[in-house]
């Protein structure tokens, strides 16, 4: 048991990651039931929508789980409004994560209605403001990661940072999170845990687009790249993705409309350059469009249900706390870095 899986309630210190196209409601339950931190993804959903898709989780699970909502894509007021909806409907040990800092509304609310705050960050400024707002929990995410990139530091750096600053805080780190030894050397660096979104692209709950679940699990760690490509919807912030032929053009294709993928029966028209991800309803040039995959992609190599994911995990992570107990560390028990250490990320900023 770790100061994270104690706050949340989890059997298994890892938060699954709350990713638009990806975690729906199926995949939040079926990784809640099997004792980690199940996530759903709340995204640009409308009010009523995202409230309906919570009562779906509560009645799948009676474990902890978590909704997910990122302020700076819907704005203040609508992430306010997303959470009015959701936070009735909650049930008691529920929790709420957001990608980057709410504003001290949305963070009051929450606080208000009873709910563990887990605030997702990337530098150590805004880990410091994210508990002056009553984060429970910190997420500090690396450039290892896949998706939206919040900061410039790789996760080992940045967690050094935090926990140097903030040493009571409970932290998870996000990138490079892909086994039960991952989870468990992150804790040995002083983390309370991790958040893994990578993982859980391919598991059979996931609403990713097939294609995008193949190319992940085909992956390596150097078929991921940073880039600036996929900025229509999210302005202004870099992410990694899975190389494609428009990472690789020499030249700007026209941004007209390349797919249309399906919610709740209608139809939504997505154009070149989205950042948008394929989710099970797109249809159109899938393979054109934005794959965020982080570095772990090298480690992710099946499609089971997430209960097996989960369960392999927590195997691997108990049998490498188990090695750690019977070999002997270092006189400060900090692990010493090793040759095998992740190398800095490739970028391709265009």
């Amino acid at each position: 048991m770790t100061r994270l899986a104690d706050r949340l309630g989890l059997a298994l210190p890892l938060l699954q990651a709350g990713m638009g196209a990806v975690a729906g409601a199926e995949l939040c339950a079926a990784v809640s039931r099997a004792g980690a931190g199940g996530t759903l993804a709340l995204y640009k959903e409308p009010p009523a929508r995202a409230a309906r898709l919570v009562r779906e989780v509560a009645a799948a699970t009676g474990r902890p789980f978590g909704v997910n909502v990122i302020p700076e894509v819907t704005g203040p007021a609508a992430c306010l409004d997303q959470l009015r909806a959701v936070l009735p409907e909650l049930p008691r040990g529920a929790f709420v994560t957001s990608f980057g800092l709410p504003d001290a509304d949305a963070a009051r609310a929450v606080r208000a209605a009873g709910h563990p705050l887990v605030i997702q960050v990337g530098t150590v400024m805004e880990a410091g403001t994210a508990l002056g707002r009553g984060a429970a929990v910190l997420v500090l995410q690396g450039t290892e990661a896949g998706g939206h990139l919040l900061g410039r530091l790789p996760v080992r750096d940045l967690l050094a940072g935090v926990r140097a600053r903030h040493p009571h805080a409970v932290l998870a780190v996000a990138g490079g999170i892909a086994t039960g030894g991952d989870l468990a050397d992150a804790i040995a660096r002083g983390a309370d845990g991790a958040m893994a979104g990578t993982l859980f692209i391919p598991v059979a709950e996931s609403t990713a687009h097939p294609l995008f679940k193949q190319r992940v699990t085909e992956a390596v760690a150097d078929d991921t790249l940073i880039t600036s490509l996929f900025r229509i919807g999210w302005p202004h912030r870099p992410h990694r993705v899975l190389g494609n032929p428009l990472t690789i053009a020499g030249e700007r294709a026209p941004t007209t409309f390349i797919a249309t993928t399906r919610v709740d029966g209608r139809e939504y028209p997505i154009p070149r350059y989205s950042a948008a991800a394929p989710g099970n309803g797109t249809t159109g040039r899938i393979e054109e469009m934005a794959m965020y995959c982080g570095r772990s992609c090298t480690r992710v190599t099946g499609r089971h249900p997430a209960a097996v994911t989960v369960a392999r995990l927590s195997q691997e992570y108990e049998s490498s706390r188990g090695l750690r107990t019977a070999s002997p560390g270092p006189a400060n028990g900090i692990p010493a870095r090793t040759s095998g250490s992740a190398s800095r990320p490739q970028s391709q900023e265009r």
